[in-house]
């Protein structure tokens, strides 16, 4: 497994001195974080080093050829070389298992029989997001937009920098290449704060609220039926909490431990569950995949210049591969599916594309709010369910009893998850009306003292229970 929560603050306070102790040199700092990064991927499967430093390899030289070939046709016969071997790559770890159960069940459907071979394959952690690092990367200097990395210590470490590593953000090489070729600067005592600041944020919200609320969650999901409204109620609206709290906490933690490097990772959310309508909550939740899907898919496809339908059509396609990238699960095709069919509608009913102004929602604006909470929470039943199946037990398993047979014992649970929404929608409110690094720098210093004070006592009261992995390690 990978590092827990004890061993990763070990590492990084380990780190931190030695890396900075070589600030004047530029090879060693990348060195020590390319040693360190690899280390931290090989503490959970060494073996897995091996596709990870392979894949990296190939595709710095098959870019590197982009660079040099003088015809369009070599240059696009490379670049689709280097997209083809990360997509076979990918393909059989993350998908060979599905396509090959899928085949089975339609041939039996049939009539045919047909056995499949028992092949069981370990899903490398982080796979999904370093291979689309690299897809990126290649198509990215094929257009022109990025000059070939020609140090392949920068490039790998590009690749395997340990605080995207395993759970993104999906960085774009424009933004981090750059980066780890220049001399970085000590971080000044505003950048140690607001590190420090968004580190503290992202473990409240992971320990806290996510872990916090992940019991109950596992527990209806994990068996689904006849559980009755208000247990089934606690789980769905407890797993957006859950996958909001998880997947933006492991960033805040991301972005503040690279900042205390001197690395400035981009933001992967902007307070998601306070857009007022579906597209927004796209360009807001899990950003540099959104925007990876928009670049790499869905403007290839035509995006909105195929006409009204041709549109509707390229957003459905491009959300049913975004969901088919998460899982190798037809659950997880229908989440994607059925999001790509809310987009279409909202761009149906609304042709408008104009990005809404940012701020915090007026008292107008709240049912809007609400209710694009509530359709993004029921689809979350798709995401989170084992299976298809489980999905739709879930749905039924609602409609058992007005309350379910437990009722009583579900009041405590109840009560926590309201504690838990109130406290995520005040973290939105006041980041959404943050300064440019730190949304807590319009607060009196005492009152900053006694909110770190508060999330620290909480973090360390609710860490004492089983921690839960972060959900996106899976992907």
């Amino acid at each position: 497994m990978v590092f827990n929560s004890i061993e990763f603050a070990i590492f990084v306070v380990i780190l931190w001195p030695l890396y900075w102790a070589a600030r004047h040199r530029l090879r060693m700092q990348n060195l020590l974080l390319l040693g360190a990064s690899y280390l931290f991927y090989g503490w959970w499967d060494w073996r897995f080093l091996f596709l990870l430093g392979g894949t990296t390899l190939v595709d710095f030289w098959a870019v590197r050829h982009i660079g040099r070939a003088v015809s369009p046709v070599a240059r696009q016969r490379w670049m689709i070389f280097s997209v083809a071997v990360n997509l076979v790559v990918l393909g059989f770890f993350k998908y060979f298992e599905f396509f090959v159960d899928s085949g089975v069940d339609v041939a039996n459907q049939l009539g045919l029989e047909w056995t499949a071979p028992a092949l069981h394959f370990v899903l490398p952690v982080g796979i999904s997001f370093y291979v689309f690092h690299e897809i990126s990367y290649a198509i990215d200097v094929y257009r022109g937009r990025v000059e070939p990395e020609n140090d392949l210590i920068v490039y790998a470490l590009y690749i395997a920098f340990f605080a995207q590593l395993v759970a993104g953000p999906i960085t774009r090489a424009g933004h981090m290449l750059p980066q780890f070729r220049r001399a970085r600067v000590f971080p000044d005592a505003e950048a140690r704060y607001s590190g420090f600041v968004l580190i503290l944020t992202g473990l409240f919200k992971k320990v806290v609220l996510a872990d916090g609320i992940s019991p109950w969650v596992n527990e209806v999901f994990d068996a689904p039926q006849d559980r009755g409204l208000l247990p089934a109620l606690v789980a769905m609206f407890g797993f957006a909490v859950q996958i909001y709290g998880d997947f933006a906490g492991y960033t805040d933690i991301a972005r503040g431990v690279a900042r205390l490097f001197g690395i400035e990772i981009a933001r992967n959310f902007e307070q998601p569950y306070l857009s007022r309508n579906i597209t927004e909550f796209w360009r807001t939740w899990h950003i540099s995949l959104s925007s990876w899907l928009h670049d790499y898919l869905y403007v290839p496809l035509g995006g909105n210049r195929s006409g009204r339908f041709g549109t509707y059509r390229n957003l459905i396609i491009v959300m049913l591969l975004g969901g088919l990238w998460h899982g190798a699960s037809w659950n997880f095709v229908v989440w994607g599916g059925l999001h790509g069919v809310a987009l279409a509608v909202h761009r149906a009913l609304s042709p408008s594309t104009d990005r809404q102004r940012q701020g915090v929602p007026a008292l107008r604006a709240v049912p809007a709010v609400a209710a694009n909470f509530v359709l993004v929470t029921v689809l979350w039943v798709f995401f989170r369910a084992n299976s298809l199946d489980a999905a739709l037990d879930f749905f039924g398993g609602m409609t058992s009893g007005l309350t379910g047979s437990a009722a009583g014992a579900w009041k405590p649970p109840a009560m926590i998850l309201s504690f838990a929404l109130v406290a995520m929608f005040a973290m939105d409110v006041v980041d959404r009306s943050r300064m440019p690094r730190s949304p807590l720098r319009r607060i009196p210093m005492a009152v900053q003292g006694v909110l770190a004070g508060l999330a620290i006592v909480a973090i360390v009261v609710f860490s004492g229970q089983d921690p839960e992995p972060f959900i996106y390690f899976q992907f």
